[in-house]
């Protein structure tokens, strides 16, 4: 591949067979919701545990928020933060103070407070938004004492809910509820919402920031990428543009965890963009999830791999009727084949693999709802959304023609870079001819129908007496034994080669093999310079927030392991 300009041969096998000449205005948030709540003002958008909020209560909610927050001296630019679950809480404030002109920032509900505290001051955040959560709100506490954070807004979970469900869960939940306490910082969600419209503010959606979206952490100290509203509009139309039923009924699964990036444009946005309903739960469960999901007959879910090797272990999958379930988006980590084939088998749902960053607003990729789904790829790339493989030692040259490279990104969802870490930008992006290019870190390859596959990441390497091993191709081998669950690959120092594979492994329900036999069985079918010195079998590998499997956690692990051993 040579820098070449947009419509160029080469450029058609990187795109998506949908129209990718089509356009994606510049759009602020707060415009994105206004045109969907003009178009379906009295349609649900949420559905939480059975109670409803239309397009249009959420709007008048999301405006006197807004008007609250100027109200507080909340000015353009200003960062406001939501530490909050999955509640109805979050849309109100999500819009609303995008439409106040502040720059969102969103914090996981499993950050303890030195974690909250860290990114609540790198951001500049001045006021955060939670519920009365007995997991939430003493964390929110302790950072407003001891950090700039100078206002926090706390809103009543149990308020969010329906009649009964509340009720039961002020008199029977009491431990999970804490007090909101009189204190000059703290407000409550209610008296914070004002009367009347809030000023008007102009964004610019090119270059005003939505929302700071940290980084998972997992190569180091999490960084803030920041994404414009033109960025997380975009990558929202982009990803609806390629749905065939789009228009039909839309129902789709909030259990994927909306301060993600994921969520935040496939499950909100995404939705918003359609006119559809999200079935909100505050967080994942899995049986509580096949109830919603047979109750609101739910077209579509946005997950994980984790959770839906959590569906089909749940002993209530065989009740459930998965009828209304069109597609299923899987992201965030490797889809395994055989997951996806049981999971197909099981609900007749079609579940598809895509792929993302934080820093690309959410989606690149992904394989197509119907027609060619190809396992082990992460299929097409969106419209206008172009990819080149550039080579692993000099990014500003490409790969050699047919051999992997790093998978390299440019459209309207890519980030303006890190924030308030230049240092970071100048690696991050490959400045070429054609403008610049977001390097994943990712090494990929592309076939000529442009179905892309991951191979592994760069920084995962194991090199090996001079060889490169991917991780993943050697965790793809292991996961085609039957007794294999789960399985993370690291590379663990070795006095002759540098480094050697090493295989962490849990076992699926019932299975008993050794980490011995998995070995042999393992090694028969892999390359010498692949082979593996142990399969260690383990009761569990760490997640991240999101449930994928954490390999920097492990590596940790397994590194502090060694050292109390040493």
């Amino acid at each position: 591949m040579t820098d070449t300009a947009p419509g160029e041969p080469w450029l058609e096998h990187y795109v998506h067979p949908c129209d990718w000449r089509m356009d994606f205005p510049p759009l602020s948030l707060p415009d994105f919701f206004a045109a969907s709540v003009s178009a379906h003002g009295d349609r649900p958008l949420v559905d939480f545990m059975g109670r409803e909020y239309s397009y249009a209560q959420l709007h008048r909610e999301a405006l006197r928020f807004a008007a609250g927050l100027q109200r507080l001296g909340i000015a353009r630019g200003d960062r406001v933060g939501l530490y909050l679950p999955n509640v109805p809480h979050y849309v109100a404030a999500y819009y609303g103070a995008s439409i106040a002109g502040a720059t969102l920032v969103n914090f996981s509900p499993l950050y303890t407070a030195a974690e909250l505290a860290d990114q609540v001051a790198d951001s500049g955040t001045r006021l955060l938004v939670t519920v009365d959560s007995a997991a939430l709100l003493p964390t929110a506490l302790e950072v407003l004492e001891g950090s700039q954070l100078e206002t926090l807004v706390v809103g009543s979970l149990a308020a969010q809910l329906p009649a009964l469900k509340g009720l039961a869960l002020r008199l029977l939940g009491r431990k999970s509820l804490t007090r909101i306490p009189a204190h000059p910082g703290v407000l409550r969600w209610d008296d914070v919402l004002a009367d009347g419209p809030p000023a008007p503010v102009a964004i610019d959606p090119m270059s005003d920031l939505a929302l700071l979206q940290y980084t998972g952490g997992t190569t180091g100290t999490p960084k803030g990428a920041m994404l414009t509203h033109q960025n997380l509009t975009a990558n929202a139309r982009q990803v609806e543009a390629i749905d065939p039923r789009k228009g039909e009924r839309d129902v789709i699964m909030g259990v994927l965890p909306l301060f993600h990036v994921f969520a935040n444009v496939c499950v909100l946005n995404r939705t918003v963009a359609n006119g559809g309903c999200v079935a909100m739960l505050p967080r994942f469960d899995a049986g509580q999830t096949l109830k919603t999901l047979q109750r609101v007959r739910a077209t579509a879910m946005p997950g994980v791999p984790t959770m839906y090797q959590a569906l089909l272990d749940h002993p209530d999958l065989g009740k459930t009727d998965f009828s209304s379930l069109r597609v299923c988006i899987s992201g965030g980590a490797p889809l395994a084949g055989p997951l996806k084939e049981r999971f197909e088998a099981a609900t007749g749902a079609r579940l598809v693999e895509g792929y993302g960053l934080t820093e690309t607003s959410g989606v690149v990729s992904t394989n197509p709802y119907e027609g060619e789904d190809r396992i082990g790829t992460i299929g097409q790339v969106l419209p206008r959304t172009r990819v080149r493989l550039l080579d692993k030692e000099d990014p500003l040259r490409d790969a050699p023609p047919g051999e992997p490279g790093e998978l390299a990104v440019q459209g309207p969802q890519i980030m303006q870079g890190y924030w308030r870490r230049p240092e970071a930008d100048a690696t991050a992006f490959a400045q070429r001819a054609d403008g610049r290019w977001l390097r994943t870190g990712d090494v990929a390859v592309l076939d000529a129908e442009g179905y892309l596959s991951i191979v592994d990441r760069i920084k995962d390497m194991i090199a090996v007496g001079g060889f490169k091993v991917f991780p993943s191709q050697v965790e793809d081998a292991l996961l085609g034994h039957p007794a294999v669950k789960e399985v993370l690959v690291l590379g663990v120092p070795d006095a002759y080669l540098g480094e050697v594979p090493r295989a962490y492994v849990t076992l699926a329900d019932g299975a008993s093999d050794s980490g011995d036999a998995l070995r042999t069985w393992l090694n028969a079918r892999l390359g010498k310079h692949e082979r593996v010195d142990a399969v260690v079998v383990r009761e569990s590998l760490p997640k991240t927030m999101i449930g994928k499997l954490d390999r920097k956690a492990l590596r940790a692990e397994v590194e502090a392991a060694g050292a109390e051993t040493a």
